[in-house]
């Protein structure tokens, strides 16, 4: 059996490496960047089986390797790899790759992760969110896209074959993979990449997520969740993307500026309404202009003279489509004012306006990463919280092995630049209280041995399984030392041998000190 599975695999792999040689033949790529992207493909081809057993319910091998292949063939006309000291004037010094969507190309410095998340990030929409969080678009599609990137490039990035490693440094944002390996955990990895990769925006995912969480969890801290997530949404793209800050400003400030309009409705009225007035005579000129030759030719000079040359409108075909479009944008903004001017929508308006502001104003904050950071400790509390919940309802060996992986994996995210989650002394209590938990639950069900007749030492022994890299909790052991009347735990495997970790002295231990044994049944 196993040698008719190692079989298959090679058949697998040859196929994969044949199928991304078919598409590189079809591209102008250099042997440089065919021999990287074929390299990339190995790696992962070896590593994807790790991710799988570290990280549960994620996307298949096959799945995974599909969509790198697909954004190749369907995303990428141009890639270059760039020697790093060289051509410093093309990529930005705070930068290790550049995109351009319109072109569909990439330029790279020569590091693989890299390139791979360019691969990713090419293919992401700007926009992902609908419906009446529009006015968090840009913040909130941010978070989830950066996020998801960068858990794309995780099997290259922190598994060899035969280790899991992670080096905060090499993490594009560990506040957006902090906050995106939350989400994931919570309500999986399948909705997640769907929202992501969503071709038709008729889907309100932003509502499917909601409505995912409101099925596993309570309502109240639902509504917090989804209250911290567009907060820190805000604040993260206030700290990363500079090229946004402006636009966010702006907004907060139309928002407030309407807000304080509004408290004179009559005053408020007769502006929007004056305001409709002078829409619907633009609307007007234009169907004006369209309909006359003489008209258009005006204006199609009248507007390349204060024009500069590179932004000069080449013929009046062209003009045509500019003012077709600006007549589309008028229609909307008087659709809009409809609605404001409805009395009956009016009160559903400001009470927008009024929760637009309430996450808008926390740019007001004098110190902002302080802010951010207080609000990341924050959700990992709520996070807590519903992985609690989510215990409690758990009623198989299986579902538990899986809580057992994803709460590991959870205390091993980079929370900053020097230590864990596990580390994070603001959330011990918290930590503990679900560690125990999962523990007792486990050995209830039989997902790991017990050590001891007495729950506090089985708890003291049995925690420190969750901040271990060995790959395969199966492979794991465990070995109790008695040295000089002192006690230590050491956990291992055939890879890992874990330091020896100085523990309490165990009561009525089930088994005999200085001999492993394992800790998956």
């Amino acid at each position: 059996m196993i040698q008719k599975k190692n079989i298959l695999d090679k058949i697998v792999k040859k196929n994969y490496n044949n199928i991304l040689e078919e598409i590189l033949e079809e591209k102008s790529f250099d042997e440089n960047v065919k021999s990287t992207l074929l390299s990339i493909l190995y790696k992962i081809e070896v590593a994807y089986k790790d991710i799988e057993t570290v990280k549960k319910n994620i996307e298949t091998k096959e799945e995974y390797i599909t969509k790198i292949l697909k954004n190749i063939k369907e995303q990428c006309n141009s890639i270059k790899i760039l020697n790093m000291s060289e051509h410093e004037d093309i990529i930005p010094k705070n930068k290790t790759y550049i995109i351009d969507k319109n072109t569909k190309s990439i330029i790279s410095y020569p590091i693989e992760r890299k390139l791979l998340y360019a691969i990713f990030k090419i293919s992401k929409k700007e926009c992902i969110i609908k419906g009446k969080y529009t006015f968090l678009n840009e913040t909130l599609s941010e978070l989830i896209n950066v996020g998801n990137c960068i858990n794309m490039v995780e099997p290259l990035r922190d598994f060899n074959g035969y280790s899991w490693s992670t080096i905060p440094q090499e993490i594009e944002s560990i506040d957006h993979n902090l906050i995106y390996q939350n989400l994931r955990i919570l309500v999986g990895d399948k909705l997640l990449n769907k929202w992501v990769n969503n071709n038709e925006f008729i889907i309100d995912y932003f509502e499917t997520f909601k409505e995912e969480l409101q099925k596993k969890y309570d309502k109240e801290n639902v509504e917090k969740i989804i209250e911290k997530l567009s907060k820190i949404s805000i604040l993260l793209t206030y700290k990363y993307n500079i090229d946004k800050i402006d636009k966010i400003i702006l907004e907060k400030e139309i928002v407030k500026s309407e807000l304080q309009e509004i408290q004179d409705r009559k005053a408020f009225v007769e502006k929007k309404t004056k305001r409709k007035l002078e829409i619907s005579n633009k609307i007007k000129e234009i169907d004006t202009i369209i309909n006359s030759r003489k008209l258009l030719e005006k204006e199609y000079n009248s507007r390349n003279e204060q024009l500069p040359l590179e932004k000069k409108i080449f013929s009046m075909r062209i003009l045509s489509k500019i003012l077709d479009n600006e007549k589309e944008q008028y229609l909307k903004e008087i659709e809009e004012l409809n609605k404001i001017l409805n009395p009956q929508k009016f009160v559903t308006y400001k009470k927008e306006l009024e929760e637009k502001y309430y996450y808008l104003e926390i740019l007001d904050e004098e110190d902002k990463n302080t802010k951010l950071d207080i609000l990341k400790k924050e959700f990992q509390m709520l996070f807590l919280e519903l992985l609690k919940m989510q215990i409690s309802k758990i009623e198989t060996k299986q579902e538990i092995e899986k809580v057992i992986y994803d709460f590991r994996y959870y205390l091993l995210i980079p929370y900053d630049y020097k230590s864990n989650i596990e580390k994070v002394e603001e959330l011990q209590e918290e930590i503990e209280e679900v560690s125990k938990i999962i523990v007792n639950k486990a050995i209830k069900l039989k997902a790991i041995e017990k050590v001891s007749q007495q729950d506090e030492t089985n708890y003291n022994i049995l925690k420190n399984i969750f901040h271990i890299r060995i790959i395969k909790m199966e492979d794991a052991y465990l070995k109790i030392i008695n040295e000089n009347d002192k006690y230590f735990l050491q956990i291992f495997d055939e890879n890992i041998f874990e330091e020896k970790i100085e523990i309490q002295k165990p009561k009525d231990l089930l088994i005999k000190l200085n001999k492993k044994v394992s800790i998956v049944p």
